[in-house]
C-alpha cells in the first residue's frame, strides 16, 4: 500500500504538502538508483509512513559528509537542477536534497555524478520530519524552499508547506544567523509565506521593501522559466535565524 492510498491522519497530525503517487521509474532511473543510491542516499529509519523518519534518528554530518563544512538543505529538490548546480559550484559547502519522489532523486544522482558533486547527499522523506528528526538542532547554515507546490485550489491550501507550523521546525534546524530562503511564482502563496514568517518567532527579515532580491545562488531552472512564460512573477524571500536566547 502506498502512502498516497493510506489515510494520512493515521500517521500525521496534519496533511503533508505532497501526494506521493506510485509510479514506475525508467530503466535508466532504476539503474541509477541501484548503482548510485549507496553513495548518495542517506538510509533512514522509518516511522509508520513510507516517507516518515523515526524520532531520535539524527545523523552526524561529520560522518555523512566526512568533513566539517556549512550545510545547506533544499526542501522539495525535484529533479535536482538547483541543488546539483549549487553543489557543483560550491565544493566547500555540503548539500542535502530532500524529496519524496524517487524518480526525481534518481535524476538528481545521475546529474550529480556527471557534475562530480561529491558534496551532495539525498534523503527520500517528508521535509518537516527531516528538519525535526534527521538533522541535529542548529546543523543547517541555510534551508531552501524554492517553488513548493502552491496547492492553489482553496480546498487544498491546508497542504501548503509554509504555514504557521513550519517556522519553528525550520528555526530549530538552522544555526544562529542561518538563512531561510524561499521563492515562488504564485503571488498568493508568496503573500502567505511573508505573513507567516513575519509573524514567526526566531526569524527576522533579511531584505528591505516588499520582496527580497533574486537569490544569486538559485540557478534558473526549466520550472522557473515555465512560470515566467505563463506570466507569473517570481518572488523571493529571505529570513535570518535570530540568535537563540
Amino acid at each position: 500500500m502506498t502512502e498516497a492510498s493510506t489515510p494520512e491522519r493515521r500517521f500525521r497530525d496534519r496533511p503533508v504538502s505532497f501526494v506521493r503517487r506510485s509510479g514506475r521509474m525508467s530503466d535508466g532511473q532504476e539503474r541509477a538508483w541501484a548503482e548510485l543510491a549507496p553513495r548518495y542516499v542517506i538510509d533512514v529509519p522509518r516511522d509508520a509512513a513510507a516517507t516518515s523518519i523515526l524520532p531520535g534518528s539524527a545523523i552526524d554530518p561529520l560522518t555523512v559528509w566526512g568533513r566539517v563544512a556549512p550545510l545547506i538543505a533544499e526542501i522539495g529538490s525535484g529533479q535536482g537542477h538547483a541543488i546539483v548546480h549549487a553543489a557543483a559550484t560550491s565544493p566547500d559547502v555540503d548539500f542535502l536534497a530532500i524529496e519524496v519522489f524517487r524518480a526525481g532523486l534518481a535524476r538528481t544522482m545521475l546529474d550529480a555524478e556527471k557534475a562530480g558533486a561529491t558534496n551532495l547527499r539525498l534523503v527520500e522523506a517528508n521535509a518537516p520530519e527531516v528538519l525535526q528528526h534527521l538533522l541535529p538542532a542548529g546543523a543547517a547554515a541555510e534551508v531552501w524552499v524554492f517553488f513548493p507546490d502552491p496547492w492553489h485550489k482553496k480546498k487544498h491550501t491546508k497542504r501548503r508547506l509554509v504555514a504557521p507550523e513550519f517556522p519553528p521546525i525550520a528555526a530549530a534546524a538552522l544555526a544562529d544567523g542561518g538563512m531561510l530562503r524561499l521563492a515562488t511564482d504564485w503571488e498568493d502563496y508568496a503573500l502567505q509565506m511573508r505573513d507567516v514568517l513575519d509573524a514567526a518567532d526566531g526569524f527576522e527579515r533579511a531584505f528591505e521593501g516588499d520582496w527580497a532580491l533574486r537569490f544569486e545562488g538559485r540557478t534558473m531552472t526549466a520550472f522557473e522559466r515555465k512560470g515566467i512564460a505563463k506570466g507569473r512573477a517570481i518572488r523571493d524571500l529571505a529570513y535570518r535565524r535570530v540568535p537563540r536566547g
